[in-house]
């Protein structure tokens, strides 16, 4: 399969011009980290966004950054640190998860929606993004939203393609809100909990008033249940005093310092703990966090065997396991039911992603409203068709 680079929007807009006019779908791509996420598609060529790099603007006072989709992440996270100032969304990195040496890009972050532990704190890439310019399947450039927080009326075109995978168009812009980075930070760590207990401990924390920005649970032997704190170091220093006492109940929390803090929250961040087998297959499960014990009570009753951990307080699963075959997959959905929680499959063989939903399976009306976007938004089909949903 050719890959196309377009050095510029004008000739982006070209090759979607053409594709469209030849019925060729394309599959979108930034630094090709997440490209074994998703179902297999069928397309004539990639098209990628590596040559589309740059910071167009960054404005420290303002808190707003505005770059080209195909800008490694790294450059950005960069010049955002030489202001002291960060994402707030913390996003991951999948490199680890799919044995990738390629540069991760603020486009694919924008497209994937991809947050971090501090989403608990400070919500998901898609709460701060806040603006987007993409070329649609007509070859028309499309600009929607700009430097400032505001309320919409009508179609949210911002939010409409944060998460949507690159189905809806190519992404050429992006512009985040940013937030001052933390002087330091700290963590409580609480070893011997089970998972309920764990779950009481870090909603005991997460519902205080000392600010935690991240809450995570590792069972093992010991199991061990993390709390982070950041900001200036007096108030770190402070909060996490205050917490101890709070968790008291729940036993003696020991203290990490900023820099094992750091690489301890990195390591969760990337699900770096179940990445060490890549032949086998990886999901992601949403659930409200109350709920996440009975989720893996059920899987384990089933008869299943994996790893998993918690992030975001229980909210979310990582879970592994054997990649084999797709009743696995029916037994994982099935655990879900009666709680609003839903299952991705991060990484599997090519086999397993073509024959089980990779995404949450949709009800009739959802998909209809899914179906009816796309074709509005992409008539010709022509971008990224198939990877979140057969025929979308």
């Amino acid at each position: 399969m050719s890959t196309l680079v377009p050095e510029n929007e004008n000739q982006a807009i070209e090759i979607v011009k053409d594709a469209k006019a030849r019925r060729q779908p394309l599959a979108i791509e930034g630094g090709g980290t997440r490209a074994g996420l998703g179902r297999p598609m069928q397309t004539a060529a990639i098209l990628s966004t590596q040559a589309l790099s740059g910071i167009i603007f960054h404005e420290p006072a303002e808190m707003v950054i505005r770059a080209r989709a195909g800008t490694p992440l790294a450059q950005v996270e960069a010049a955002l640190a030489s202001k002291g100032q960060v994402l707030p969304f913390e996003p991951m990195d999948h490199r680890g998860i799919f044995g990738s040496e390629a540069e991760p890009t603020i486009g694919a972050v924008a497209a994937c929606n991809i947050s971090g532990p501090r989403r608990i704190r400070n919500g998901a890439a898609r709460d701060s993004l806040i603006g987007v310019r993409f070329i649609n399947s007509a070859g028309e450039a499309i600009n929607s939203g700009g430097r400032v927080m505001k309320n919409v009326t009508g179609l949210d075109l911002v939010k409409l393609q944060c998460g949507a995978w690159g189905t809806l168009g190519l992404l050429t812009e992006v512009t985040f809100k940013v937030i001052p980075a933390s002087e330091t930070e700290g963590a409580l760590v609480l070893e011997g909990l089970d998972d309920t207990t764990a779950i009481a401990a870090m909603s005991a924390a997460l519902g205080s008033p000392f600010e935690v920005s991240g809450a995570a649970h590792e069972p093992g032997a010991p199991a061990r249940t993390i709390l982070r704190i950041e900001h200036f170091s007096s108030s770190v220093d402070y909060r996490l005093g205050e917490l101890e006492k709070l968790l008291s109940k729940f036993g003696r929390p020991r203290r990490l310092d900023r820099q094992a803090s750091q690489a301890l929250w990195r390591n969760i961040r990337d699900a770096a703990s179940l990445n060490e087998d890549r032949s086998k297959a990886l999901w992601r499960i949403s659930v409200a966090p109350s709920q996440a014990p009975q989720v893996i009570t059920t899987l384990s009753d089933k008869g299943l065997t994996f790893e998993y951990f918690f992030d975001w307080g229980g909210g979310l699963i990582w879970l592994s396991l054997p990649a084999s075959g797709d009743a696995s997959a029916v037994q994982i959905r099935a655990a879900l039911s009666g709680t609003s929680g839903h299952a991705t499959l991060v990484r599997a063989p090519l086999e397993l992603r073509q024959s089980v939903e990779v995404f949450q399976p949709q009800s009739i009306a959802m998909m209809k409203l899914i179906q009816g976007v796309k074709a509005s938004m992409d008539s010709a089909g022509i971008f990224n068709p198939g990877r979140m949903y057969a025929g979308v």
